[in-house]
């Protein structure tokens, strides 16, 4: 049986500097200095400044291509309606009328919507019309601003 060598003293500081953190000056730990974190501040300020406008004119975009969906299943449903009933529902009536039975309707087979008649993306309500001004119904949404017509996102979105 052989036994352990006994420690040499370079042996005892090795193990002592390994357990110890860095030092880069007496007393102070190494880290990130004042102008490295101010360089990250200034590129994370500059991707958000390029990515943001990006990002909120994409969520623009995205409320009136919904606004142009829910139109295009109110119209389906508007045609199922007709097809049952032979005309559609008038303007006092409504989009309730895809959802609820008219008092008057006898033949009306419905819900012709799964759901309750929502807003639009922008909160509000849809504007319907029978008869219409471009057809048998108008259809729309009065986009952002919530008035008829203007240009952008606060465009109006129709259904002819």
């Amino acid at each position: 049986m052989t036994l352990p060598k006994p420690l040499r003293k370079t042996d005892v500081c090795r193990t002592k500097a390994a357990a110890t953190p860095k030092r880069l000056h007496a007393g102070r730990t190494t880290g990130f200095s004042l102008l490295e974190l101010l360089v990250v501040l200034v590129i994370i300020g500059l991707l958000v400044g390029i990515v943001g406008p990006k990002l909120f004119t994409r969520l623009g975009k995205s409320k009136v291509e919904t606004a142009r969906a829910q139109i295009d299943a109110f119209s389906k449903a508007l045609d199922h309606y007709r097809l049952d009933t032979g005309h559609y529902p008038g303007t006092e009536q409504g989009l309730s009328a895809l959802v609820e039975r008219p008092g008057n309707e006898s033949r009306w087979s419905g819900p012709y919507l799964t759901k309750a008649v929502p807003l639009d993306p922008w909160g509000n309500p849809y504007v319907y019309r029978s008869p219409g001004e471009h057809g048998e119904y108008d259809l729309l949404s009065l986009g952002a601003d919530g008035r008829p017509g203007g240009s952008g996102e606060a465009a109006d979105i129709t259904s002819w």
